[in-house]
């Protein structure tokens, strides 16, 4: 029922299918590193200022060099795309025939046969665009994507400071004289920061097309665990520093 509410036909909730997944993951990384500053810095009993400082400077950093190298992964694999659709273009042009028998084995492959095979190679290799989009994907299994490293990178970036941003906003309200007691910080935080990592854990389901509950479940329990040891790691140096 979640699945047929927050997915339309072009949209899951406001953003573009294609680029729901920058979303998905950008969020659950920024709202878990983000989180374990927090524990960390709560484990070693830093002041609301600092909790505050590490965990900024930890989106600004962390989300930027994610976003980059979403950037960078995704201009890797547009080029890859276009460097072999030109040489199947090259292979086209001055292979022609030896590629053509490559587009009769493809299809004799899914069982085409006689008169019916000899006219889908005719109709196929009689575009040269048809030729080398069929080549692409039958014989590379290559197909390019539609999303661009500006766009991927944007949303990787703004979902992470979004998302992320989450589990500083008791702190943050706390250091605008909210009163909110400072004991009730940490269990504030923890509370939105699941609220958050439960909205994006189902969001992953969709992407993923697995039980939205599992998702859910499954990203908490990561959420959990890296602020256990954040909290844990800052306990202890706390004790051996300080």
């Amino acid at each position: 029922m979640l699945h047929h509410e927050i997915q339309s036909e072009d949209k899951i909730l406001f953003f573009k299918k294609e680029y729901i997944s920058e979303f998905v993951y950008g969020g659950i990384d920024g709202a878990i590193t983000t989180f374990a500053v927090v524990a960390g810095a709560e484990g070693a009993s830093l002041g609301i200022t600092v909790v505050i400082i590490l965990g900024l400077a930890n989106l600004i950093a962390d989300g930027f060099s994610m976003s980059v190298g979403n950037y960078f992964s995704t201009k890797a694999s547009r080029d890859n795309f276009d460097r072999h659709k030109a040489r199947e273009y090259w292979e086209v042009e001055h292979l022609g025939e030896a590629e053509k028998a490559e587009i009769r084995e493809v299809y004799e492959a899914k069982g085409f046969r006689g008169e019916l095979l000899n006219q889908v190679v005719e109709v196929i290799t009689s575009d040269k665009d048809v030729w080398v989009d069929t080549m692409m994907k039958e014989e590379l299994e290559m197909t390019k994507d539609g999303k661009t490293p500006i766009k991927t990178a944007s949303v990787t970036f703004l979902s992470f400071l979004a998302v992320g941003s989450i589990p500083l906003l008791a702190y943050i309200f706390a250091g605008l004289d909210s009163g909110i007691a400072n004991s009730e910080l940490f269990l504030y935080s923890s509370i939105l920061t699941g609220i958050a990592l439960t909205i994006v854990g189902a969001l992953k389901s969709i992407v993923t097309e697995r039980n939205i509950m599992a998702g859910i479940a499954e990203t908490l329990l990561l959420g959990g665990l890296a602020a256990s040891l954040a909290y844990f790691v800052g306990d202890v140096l706390e004790q051996v520093f300080m």
